[in-house]
């Protein structure tokens, strides 16, 4: 019986953050209250209070539910044994985008973290998170691009550091931007048309690939 009950609290936790993702998302944080994230659960807010300390408390919880998709694609261990380190790139890249296109609860924290909360007071410690997971991030970006440079796929004219800064800028915009308005470009194809650009400027040869199939017809690489 103990083992039951302890199922059904992690049931109904899991219930309580798919309803807080969707308030969250058509309100935004700040103005969320927890009696509306316990009316869309289809719970009492004492059912939330058994879970959860506060909306801080529920926030966090639907931050560490889920990674997001440029920090879960590439880390330390993407590159251990990293033979092409640009292919290796467009790849992680193109499965970040297509994630984030194609998953909805991914898509849904990931719009709430960059567009519908203010980290601010309380929820200082999500910026903290994001700024930790961003430098994680552009860390392994560096790595991959000088594993570019030393396998002569990339030139040296650009410091790998201000290289990785200026490729989390590209990559982070543009997923930022697509999220604003999912309608006006294809993450998927423009991302890496964009990434592909970005790699030649580098001093990258052009990629040999065909675009995806739901390019656009004008669209080339």
């Amino acid at each position: 019986m103990a083992r039951r009950t302890k199922e059904d609290a992690l049931i109904i936790r899991d219930q309580i953050l798919d309803a807080a993702e969707r308030v969250f998302q058509r309100r935004g944080v700040s103005r969320t209250s927890l009696q509306e994230i316990a009316q869309e659960a289809g719970l009492t807010r004492g059912a939330i209070y058994w879970h959860f300390q506060n909306k801080v408390d529920v926030f966090h919880g639907m931050m560490q539910r889920v990674t997001l998709p440029m920090t879960s694609s590439l880390t330390s261990e993407s590159l251990v044994d990293c033979a092409d380190a640009l292919a290796r790139l467009r790849k992680i890249v193109a499965s970040a985008f297509h994630q984030t296109v194609h998953d909805p609860r991914v898509r849904r924290v990931f719009e709430i973290a960059s567009h519908k909360v203010e980290y601010v007071d309380e929820l200082q410690a999500g910026r903290d998170r994001h700024l930790t997971e961003r430098a994680g991030f552009v860390a392994n970006l560096e790595r991959l691009l000088a594993l570019a440079v030393a396998a002569g796929q990339l030139g040296h004219a650009t410091p790998v550091a201000q290289a990785g800064v200026g490729l989390h800028a590209l990559l982070d915009g543009l997923a930022h931007n697509w999220l604003l308005d999912p309608l006006a470009f294809d993450l998927e194809v423009v991302g890496m048309q964009a990434l592909n650009t970005y790699l030649m400027g580098l001093g990258a040869a052009k990629p040999g690939f065909d675009p995806p199939k739901s390019a656009l017809p004008s669209a080339q690489y």
